[in-house]
């Protein structure tokens, strides 16, 4: 804008404004700003799909033996609920077999699982994973599941089965409850 415009806009207040004298803009290049943090994403993008598709990378799983117990409780699960489940006493309502998977299908077969046992209102449910005797790296799977379960915020505890039902090879996986059976839970104790 030209000082004769400027003056013309403002009218009589023109003479008491002065016009702040101020340098074009520069137009700063980017690209190697935009390379380096292109190159950092693509490199923690590449850490975590490592990770996500192979377990032995992430730091934080413990390998575990074949013979090992899996146990998992989340504060304010109840001792007694606790032990029902590990002893067995809760019905299974759903099974999931996960021989013969690569760590990544089970991975996606485990969240699927768990997501369709919520939908369906399954409280208690059978994971069966093997014990990985004999293997190159023993009870890796086994070691994955115990990794995962305390991730899905859902799961509220879990332990290894009673030996009709796999014993080490297997693990009792218990659900927070859907709301409909919350709901159901509370117009039975309200008839008693």
């Amino acid at each position: 804008m030209s000082d004769e415009d400027f003056n013309a806009l403002l009218g009589e207040d023109a003479e008491h404004i002065q016009r702040l004298n101020t340098e074009k803009r520069v137009s700063l290049d980017k690209s190697d700003v935009k390379d380096a943090s292109a190159a950092i994403r693509q490199k923690n993008a590449e850490e975590f799909t490592a990770q996500e598709n192979d377990p032995l990378e992430s730091q934080t799983m413990t390998l575990l033996q074949p013979m090992d117990l899996l146990a998992f409780q989340r504060p304010g699960v109840q001792h007694g609920v606790y032990k029902n489940l590990r002893l067995g006493k809760y019905s299974i309502d759903a099974v999931l077999d996960l021989h013969r998977l690569t760590m990544e299908q089970a991975r996606i077969a485990l969240h699927r699982f768990i997501q369709d046992c919520l939908e369906n209102d399954v409280r208690s449910a059978l994971i069966t994973h093997g014990k990985g005797e004999g293997r190159e790296t023993p009870a890796l799977l086994k070691s994955c599941v115990a990794h995962w379960l305390p991730q899905i915020k859902e799961v509220l505890a879990f332990h290894t089965t009673q030996k009709h039902h796999g014993g080490y090879g297997a693990t009792y996986v218990l659900l927070k409850k859907s709301t409909n059976k919350k709901q159901k839970t509370k117009e039975m104790i309200g008839k008693k």
